[in-house]
């Protein structure tokens, strides 16, 4: 596996990436909610992080993307949970900004399971107004 730096050519599988994990992990949210977010994705979120991708046989599985220390987005193709390579995409982000914060739905099972076992703990809880559920916000901290 290798993680290196987004690049234009990574939009579909990371576009493709976002959206199966998202689907899996966020039940709640709409088809038309998911269809804008997708679009929002490539057209706003992309081209203002700082967004690592793991290649897997010259194919990439996932990513991450970042704003400062904040984890924007995580995401992996489901055949790759549990295989270290979120733990990979998270190491890289965490050799570039030490401390960490993310923000995660309650409701995702998935992305909490994974953000505990990586050390995150509880800052506080809110409503997200866009889709009416409740998120999380989470830091990591070496100190910790």
């Amino acid at each position: 596996m290798i993680i290196r730096q987004y690049k234009a050519a990574d939009l579909q599988p990371v576009l493709d990436s976002w959206e199966v994990s998202t689907r899996m992990a966020h039940q709640f949210m709409t088809d038309d909610f998911i269809a804008q977010e997708r679009k929002n994705v490539a057209d706003i979120y992309l081209p203002n992080t700082d967004t690592w991708v793991a290649v897997i046989d010259d194919e990439v599985k996932g990513f991450i993307a970042l704003m400062g220390n904040e984890v924007g987005a995580i995401f992996l193709q489901p055949e790759c949970h549990g295989k270290g390579i979120g733990k990979a995409l998270m190491d890289k982000a965490q050799s570039l900004h030490g401390d960490l914060e993310v923000e995660v739905f309650k409701e995702n099972v998935i992305g909490r399971k994974f953000y505990a076992r990586y050390g995150f703990k509880f800052m506080e809880e809110k409503l997200h107004q866009p889709t009416g559920q409740q998120v999380l916000r989470l830091r990591y901290s070496l100190a910790a």
